[in-house]
């Protein structure tokens, strides 16, 4: 019997669900999330998004049924939000301990230096929007937190927001993959949606920071 492609597409995704279930799942999405920090080209972001969807197709969400994997989804959003934090802090207090040769890199970049004077006045004020927008923005994240640690800033201004930050980007991107799953089918057409949002969310977050000062 013929299987048409939307039925194969819930197949996979129900057997990518399935595995999604085990643990190591959670320590795969920390480690990319942990380590695009330093690499802003891992699919951290597509990763997250994609175990949402799988986590959807596995409950049964995707075929209209309540969801009962709320814990599972929270650990998902837990475990990136607790990466992104500690991924922070690590190029932190690198950025930190770079001495003159990071300070020199950074003053032959326009770009790094603006930003570094930005985020200082912003975490002077109190005020640390422009750590939750970068944290969308396109190696907004590394940015951020690299000049918060080479301008020597204290961690009890940066930490807070870093934390506010990874809960934010973490729960906008499994709930992209979870509710896509919902909405859409558990199939790769709701992930190739749920990536454009995350990319369209992140271009809007660049394009604030260019333009707009941070209150």
């Amino acid at each position: 019997m013929a299987v048409d492609g939307g039925s194969r597409g819930v197949v996979v995704f129900e057997s990518v669900g399935a595995i999604a279930a085990g643990p190591w799942i959670y320590a795969v999405v920390a480690l990319s999330v942990l380590l695009d920090v330093f690499l802003p080209v891992l699919p951290s972001g597509v990763l997250v998004i994609t175990a949402g969807t799988a986590a959807a197709a596995g409950s049964g969400a995707a075929a209209g049924a309540v969801p009962h994997d709320v814990p599972d989804t929270l650990a998902l959003i837990l475990s990136a939000a607790t990466a992104s934090v500690l991924g922070d802090l690590v190029a932190y207090r690198l950025a930190w301990r770079g001495g003159e040769r990071l300070d020199r890199a950074i003053a032959r970049s326009r770009r790094l230096t603006t930003a570094q004077e930005r985020l200082g006045d912003a975490l002077a004020r109190g005020g640390g929007a422009l750590v939750v927008l970068a944290r969308f923005a396109p190696a907004g994240r590394s940015v951020v937190s690299f000049c918060a640690g080479a301008a020597h800033r204290r961690v009890r201004d940066f930490l807070p927001w870093s934390a506010l930050a990874g809960l934010c980007w973490a729960a906008y991107s499994v709930a992209l993959g979870y509710y896509g799953g919902l909405w859409l089918g558990a199939t790769w057409v709701a992930t190739g949606v749920s990536v454009a949002a995350l990319f369209a969310a992140g271009a809007a977050a660049g394009f604030l920071m260019r333009r707009r000062p941070v209150s």
